[in-house]
This record gives C-alpha cells, structure tokens and sequence, in this order.
C-alpha cells in the first residue's frame, strides 16, 4: 500500500468513527441525568406535562437548535437536531414532550414573513414563547389531510376560524400553534390539495370561549388533546406564505419530522438493549446468569444488529436533508425502520425481564408504551410501505 492510499484509509476510519455531535450528546445526557426514572413515574401517574424538564431544555438553548443565529438560535443541521433528540430517549427521558417544537419550526422558516420570523423566533429561542402544538389531523379525516374540512374565512382584515382537530399534542402547554385549514372550498379547486393554508396562531390572544382545548387521556402520558374552533378571529397577518399552498408548506416538513421521530426511536431502541443487556448480565435463574441463555441473547443481538442498520438509513437521510437533496424515501424508510426496530428491542427487554418489565420501578413498562405509538403516529408503518410502493417501486397507488 502507498503512502497516499494509507493516508486515504487513516481519513476514512477517522470519519467513520467521527461523531461530530459528540459533545452535544454529552451536554443533553448531562441535562437528563437531572430527570431520572422517578420524576417521569410521577408524571406518568398523573398524567402531568413535564413542564421542568422542558423548560430545563429550553433554557439551555437545545429547542432553540434549529433557529438560525441571525433570530437567537443556534443554527445546527437537522442531524445536530436529530442527536439531541435521541439522546433525551437513550436517556430514559421522553422528548415527545417538545419534539414538535423542532420540525414545526420549518415551516415558519422555510415560509413565514420576515415579520413573523423577527416576532417569534428570538422568544421561541429563548424559551419565551412555546410553539408546540400542530393542529392538523382531524377525526373525519385521520391521514388524508386533503379532506380537512376546518376553514379559515378573510373577512377584512382577519380570517374566521370553524372546525375541530384531534391528536393536537401540548395544546394545552403551547402559545403558538400552526394550524392547517381549509380557504378555498374542494369543490372550487383543480386538485385536492389546494385551497388549503397555514397559520400561525397566537393562542394567547384569542377571545372568549372560540378556541376550547379538551385533554384526551391516552396509554401513554402524551399531553394529547382535541381542539375546537368556534368563530375564532385571527389578524390576516397570521397566514404563513401564500394562500391556498399550505399542504405544500407542511408537506415539506414532513421529511424533517420522521427524520427526527426516527431518531428518537433509535434512542429508545439503545435504552431498551442496554437495559436489556445489563439485566441479563445481573440475573441469576437455575444457578447461573440468564444472558448465558441463547433464548435471551438472540433477540437482544438481533434487535441491537436491527437498530444499528436503521441508525444508518437516519444519518443518511439527515445528510441528504442537510444537502438539500431530495430525501422523501429515505426520511420515510428511517421513520419505518427505527420505529420497528424500538419496538422489537422493547419486546425483548419485557421477555427479558419477564414479570419485572411489568413492575412501574424498572421504567420498562413506561417505555414500552410510549415506543409503541411510533408504529401509528405520525404516519403509520403502512402509509410509508404505500409511498415506498408507488413512488419508489413504480405500483399502482392504492389508496
């Protein structure tokens, strides 16, 4: 081997085993070492918002990590956004709590006025200001965001609210809220996803009972809630962008989202394996340690080998993302993969520990539901297998 090919082969192994959000990862693992099991036991229990550990990660800038500087936030890539978050599930800690607070963020970004931006960005950096909650989904139409049947009206210098949203997460712990509605009736529209716009709404200053929160009590401590709009007025100057392209405004963030959503499961797969691991290490059954036991160490290492290939597909798809390359298939082929892969290492964890994983002390049981939502929500396994098929594949659409 030449000199140059050695030099070539000691850069690429100092880029393999580079992680140049190590620190980052550091400073949040130190952050959620303040917020161990017990406190999210407690708020589990009650069903309570983990208004500390959220603001704890505000006031050290990791929400504000996408803002760009020039509006008082840190300017990170997606991938630095995309560690912090799967750090904060590696640790235990549950980041669905703020998660939307980071990929909402692109649409006011990528969209908004130069007005809006200098408004609300240096608040939302500094924790001031809390833009949570994405009011989308509604019961009628579930997935097909296209039949939303929530309109905005322009009426002079305002737009009037009706309809209702589900599964509208921290509305209730949220200032701000980006809301997708209707403007242009379906049946005034050449295609269905027209007609429809984005708004950010100032939940603060809305009058009297027109906007009404209702919490929806889940399996999981989520902070979910249903929202109903009742003639709410908001100024004009809320409308994000253009009028009538708001699907295309929200569908661009939607690679930001599952690229974070994955990440998150990658960090909840890596709790469950070493709390996995480190049990069967400890547990004594017929004389001798249960992870001698092939009926333990398979699942574990296959669930290890399962996370370690979806952790690929993330960085991937984070690096096409930062690239500005198109990135729809593989942001949705990490979403499906991480989320699968969280789930089979919370299957072994509970096999693991057998009656223990049910026990509220060991944390197992918390977790275990919490990663399960990642199989539905936000786009479920099967509407990603349905893109893969027909965009990918070239099939027939089937829906």
């Amino acid at each position: 081997m030449s000199y140059a090919q050695a030099e070539k082969e000691i850069q690429l192994d100092q880029t393999i085993d580079h992680d140049p959000h190590a620190a980052i990862r550091d400073e949040v693992r130190k952050l959620c070492a303040d917020f161990p099991g017990p406190y999210w036991r407690d708020l589990d229990r009650e069903g309570a918002y983990p208004t500390d550990f959220v603001n704890a990660l505000a006031a050290g800038g990791w929400l504000a990590a996408l803002i760009p500087e020039e509006y008082g936030g840190s300017g990170l890539p997606l991938s630095a956004a995309a560690a912090i978050l799967e750090e904060i599930q590696h640790a235990g800690c549950n980041g669905a709590a703020c998660h939307a607070q980071m990929y909402i963020m692109g649409a006011l970004l990528r969209h908004g006025s130069e007005a809006q931006k200098r408004l609300y960005l240096p608040q939302i950096a500094i924790g001031a200001l809390r833009l949570q909650a994405f009011g989308v989904t509604e019961p009628t139409s579930g997935t097909d965001t296209t039949a939303l049947s929530t309109t905005a009206r322009r009426e002079g210098d305002h737009y009037i609210v009706n309809g209702q949203k589900i599964w509208t997460s921290r509305a209730e712990h949220s200032d701000l809220m980006l809301l997708l509605a209707r403007t242009t009736p379906r049946d005034q529209v050449a295609k269905r996803t027209d007609g429809l716009s984005v708004f950010l709404v100032d939940m603060r200053a809305v009058k009297g009972d027109s906007l009404t929160i209702r919490p929806i009590r889940t399996m999981m401590n989520h902070a979910t809630t249903e929202v109903f709009f009742d003639n709410m007025r908001i100024p004009a100057d809320a409308l994000v962008g253009e009028e009538g392209r708001g699907f295309r405004y929200v569908l661009s963030g939607m690679n930001a989202e599952r690229i974070l959503i994955a990440a998150e499961c990658i960090g909840d797969a890596k709790w469950f394996i070493e709390k996995s691991t480190n049990y069967a290490n400890e547990r004594v059954v017929f004389g001798r340690r249960i992870g001698q036991n092939q009926g333990i160490q398979f699942p574990i290492a296959k669930s290890y080998a399962r996370m370690r290939a979806a952790e690929l597909m993330v960085s991937r798809a984070a690096a096409l993302f930062k690239a500005g390359r198109d990135c729809g298939a593989e942001a949705n082929m990490a979403k499906l993969l991480a989320a699968e892969a969280s789930w089979e290492a919370a299957e072994a964890c509970v096999q693991t520990h057998g009656g223990f994983a049910f026990a509220e002390e060991y944390d197992v049981e918390r977790k275990f539901r919490e990663t399960r939502l990642y199989q539905v929500a936000p786009i479920s396994t099967n509407l990603i297998l349905s893109y893969l098929a027909e965009h990918v594949l070239g099939l027939p659409r089937s829906y």
